[in-house]
């Protein structure tokens, strides 16, 4: 049992989805602090946002298989598809079960939220889609670091809290900003460690068309602006003092991973910083939580 289960754990790729628990999280937190909260409409949510980020975690080692994006010179975690542990057709299968899920739960929260819900969900999914496949896949063309920072920082906390509140305001969108930056910063560390085998298999992320430099200086200014923010909302706001030691806490844990980041090695050490981001950003999101 556990031979057939590992694989698929591994392509979910467990250490990423910190991106779509902590924006969630955060919208279901400022929704909490109006008055408005519904127990069942926030579960259904955080299993939608975990089911489209799956499925998009299995369509793109799916496609960028097809593609033969993936190469035995990677030094990222070993996928699934390429290395023949799970069959082509079944990696397609699950991504659009993992979407069909998604879809279903968003039909829910669709009567919930009504149109602004349903668009969400449908451009979340289609962007999911063409992240890694179809003919001109943006997260290959350089536009992939945009992708993470809107969807997974306001669009996601603002989505989660309209679905609370039927509503949204400045700072729930402000404060998205937040969870996508560091979800931003995680791309950039993947980004970085892949540059070798992306170049050579013709993968155009940021670190391929712009260097490793430019990709060191976005992880370093991805994180150290999603700490600034807490200081504008308190400003904004003129509130909520506590959460200034979200920024304290956070750009401490984070100095030896810019350290690593900007004079380390590129190879599999890496993959330590990867995992360590993501948890800064959990964390970013249960502090919020605590401190809001």
């Amino acid at each position: 049992m556990t031979e057939i289960i590992y694989p698929w754990i591994l392509a979910a790729r467990p250490k990423t989805l910190t991106a779509s628990i902590a924006p969630v999280l955060m919208g279901t937190t400022l929704a909490y602090y109006t008055g408005n909260i519904h127990v069942f409409i926030t579960i259904v949510t955080f299993i939608a946002a975990l089911a489209i980020q799956i499925g998009a975690n299995y369509a793109n080692d799916y496609f960028d298989f097809q593609k033969g994006v993936d190469s035995t010179s990677r030094i990222g975690p070993r996928r699934m598809t390429q290395s023949g542990m799970v069959q082509p057709i079944e990696m397609r299968n699950a991504f659009i079960i993992s979407f069909s899920i998604a879809v279903i739960l968003g039909i829910i929260l669709l009567f919930r939220g009504g149109w602004p819900i349903f668009w969400i969900g449908i451009i979340s999914i289609i962007c999911a889609v063409l992240y890694t496949g179809g003919p001109l896949p943006f997260g290959s063309r350089g536009m992939g670091d945009i992708f993470v920072l809107i969807f997974f920082g306001p669009v996601a906390v603002g989505g989660t809290y309209y679905l609370q509140t039927l509503g949204i305001n400045f700072t729930v969108i402000l404060a998205g900003f937040a969870p996508g930056l560091i979800s931003a910063a995680i791309l950039a560390v993947n980004n970085l460690r892949d540059v070798r085998s992306d170049t050579e298999t013709g993968k155009r992320t940021l670190a391929v068309i712009h260097g490793v430099d430019f990709v060191r200086m976005e992880y370093f200014y991805s994180i150290t602006i999603a700490c600034f923010i807490p200081f504008i909302l308190v400003i904004i706001n003129w509130s909520h003092w506590y959460i200034l030691i979200i920024s304290g806490i956070i750009y401490v844990l984070a100095l030896p991973l810019f350290h690593k980041v900007n004079h380390g090695h590129i190879d599999k050490s890496l993959n330590f910083v990867l995992g360590a981001t993501s948890f800064l950003l959990i964390l970013y999101a249960v502090l919020f939580a605590f401190c809001w």
